[in-house]
């Protein structure tokens, strides 16, 4: 009974790695020279379609099931995450308490899937009261208001880290396009073309604009990180994502990378 157990997890590894591979079988593969400023679309006539046959089945189950793949990721790389990362968490929340006062936690509002807002979870970079004066405003990279070593935690990517949790609760995917604040949102959609069409997935923790962009503190650094976004979500697969995560993971130890 114990070797059926076995040979039937193999066999479902095997088939969801097959599936995995053919969902990318008709992505196109993204930038990954770090020169280029921004992508270039694909031309329709570049991008084969394999529709027929046993291959054809499995790539048009894979795109239908795309979602429910996209959330057990989500799950088990959350859960995973979560469990990992807290005694890194709770360091970095203990250091910001003795170098700032306030609490070490916030939570602030963000626009997700379909323009519902929700509450996303962060560690505290900035003083507090960090908008008091000056309202609702972009971080920048060397922001006056970040608190000593809040320039680390953020290029660490450690103040993104709680995040987890919003993944966990389905309100973000590990991989997305980045929430962005409602008066934001709104003062974006009138200054971008199809900018509205991000809120047509889930945001993310990290994305392809976050790997291959620089912060945007500029409208023109915000249209290019829009144009990476929505490359990602007409090519967004498995094996994307997957790569994606990756890369994040390689930029934040170099303390490279966007917001």
């Amino acid at each position: 009974m114990k070797q059926k157990r076995l040979l039937a997890i193999e066999y479902s590894f095997i088939i969801l790695t097959i599936v995995a591979i053919v969902l990318c079988i008709t992505s196109y593969s993204y930038a990954q020279n770090k020169q280029t400023p921004y992508p270039v679309a694909p031309e329709p006539g570049s991008i084969a379609l394999i529709t027929t046959g046993l291959l054809g089945w499995i790539i048009q189950f894979a795109r239908r099931r795309f979602a429910e793949f996209k959330r057990c990721f989500d799950i088990l790389v959350s859960a995973f995450g979560i469990a990992v990362s807290l005694p890194v968490v709770g360091l970095t929340a203990a250091f910001i308490k003795a170098v700032s006062p306030g609490p070490a936690f916030f939570k602030q509002e963000r626009v997700g899937l379909n323009g519902k807002t929700f509450q996303i979870y962060k560690l505290r970079t900035m003083v507090p009261d960090a908008e008091k004066s000056s309202g609702a405003v972009w971080a920048q990279e060397d922001d006056p208001r970040l608190i000593r070593f809040g320039k680390f935690i953020r290029k660490a990517h450690l103040d993104e880290l709680p995040q987890l949790v919003n993944v966990l609760h389905g309100e973000m995917s590990i991989v997305g396009p980045r929430p962005e604040r409602p008066v934001f949102v709104e003062q974006l959609k009138r200054e971008i073309p199809d900018y509205t069409k991000r809120l047509n997935v889930k945001p993310g923790i990290t994305g392809l604009a976050q790997v291959f962009h620089k912060y945007d503190e500029t409208i023109k650094d915000v249209k290019k990180k829009v144009k990476y976004d929505l490359l990602y979500i007409r090519e967004m697969c498995l094996m994307v994502d997957i790569r994606i995560l990756l890369r994040t993971i390689v930029v934040s130890l170099q303390g490279k990378g966007a917001r």
